[in-house]
């Protein structure tokens, strides 16, 4: 299921601001993770950056080969923040992910 009309075009405007040098193939899966149907209660802002951080962690880091380890979430996600905001500062993003940050 896809967002409605105005929430998908608040998305791609949050996505731009946030976003602006990012890989078009890289944009459209945030795109579409930021309008799946279990982000839906969020403001289009938050589902964004949520999104961004979720699909930079899983295929720009070693999470995923840290969580293969045997490394809790927690610990992985703390490990890849620099190498998230490596990525990051390379689309030159707005924000970067702070190691004080709640859960993202």
């Amino acid at each position: 299921m896809t967002a409605p009309t105005g929430r998908r075009r608040a998305i791609a405007k949050a996505l731009t601001a946030l976003l602006p040098l990012a890989p078009y193939a890289d944009m459209e899966k945030i795109r579409t993770e930021a309008g799946s149907v279990h982000m839906k209660t969020l403001p289009p802002t938050i589902a964004v950056w949520l999104a961004i951080i979720a699909h930079i962690r899983h295929t720009h880091t070693d999470y995923e080969k840290l969580l293969a380890e045997g490394y809790d979430r927690d610990s992985a996600r703390f490990f890849v923040i620099e190498q998230t905001n490596i990525v990051l500062t390379r689309w030159r993003a707005t924000r970067l992910l702070d190691t004080d940050d709640e859960e993202e």
